[in-house]
């Protein structure tokens, strides 16, 4: 794991800075060419293209074509999208469109309709996960280089930060990453 530079740090924090809630009714264009957080709880229609994180909140409704670098859906999505990183669909998301994306995530009970196109090869491996990415135990334990069962009875005893979903666990990469700097991991 390599120490990170003050540039780094300082790259980091402008992206987290740069958070947008959109909690109303709008329609248009939303284009953002510098990586933000983007979260969008209300009724959008037109067009997507973001860098960094977007999230569709559970009550949102979003009719338009989206294209993103991670992009987190737990409402309405109607359109086609495109995720040069990972599309999640949570539990509660209901999609409309078709999905072009390396990795794809989809909770039970989410619902889509369209077709899927991964590229052979795009998925990024255990080794180089962006911080902000989102993985799942087996993943994380790839990564660690550990046993699955071992990362299962670390998030259980509230050791490694996770959260679990109908059984399922998911770990932030950034927070797994913190866990290990702090010298937590007991092999």
């Amino acid at each position: 794991m390599r120490k990170k530079s003050k540039e780094d740090l300082q790259g980091r924090a402008e992206v987290e800075e740069k958070v947008l809630d959109v909690n109303a009714a709008m329609q248009g264009t939303l284009r953002f060419d510098d990586p933000v957080n983007l979260r969008i709880s209300g009724k959008f229609e037109g067009t997507l293209d973001t860098k960094g994180k977007l999230m569709v909140g559970n009550k949102a409704e979003i009719k338009a074509n989206i294209t993103g670098e991670i992009i987190h859906i737990d409402g309405v999505v109607t359109g086609n999208i495109k995720a040069s990183s990972l599309l999640k669909l949570a539990s509660t998301a209901r999609l409309n469109g078709d999905v072009e994306t390396p990795k794809l995530i989809v909770d039970e009970g989410a619902i889509m309709v369209g077709q899927v196109r991964m590229e052979k090869g795009a998925a990024p491996q255990a080794a180089s996960f962006s911080d902000s990415d989102i993985m799942s135990a087996t993943q994380v334990a790839k990564y660690l280089e550990v046993d699955p069962a071992k990362i299962a009875d670390w998030a259980k005893s509230g050791m490694l930060p996770g959260m679990s979903e109908r059984g399922e666990w998911t770990f932030e990469k950034k927070r797994v990453d913190e866990w290990v700097s702090q010298g937590k991991i007991k092999g």
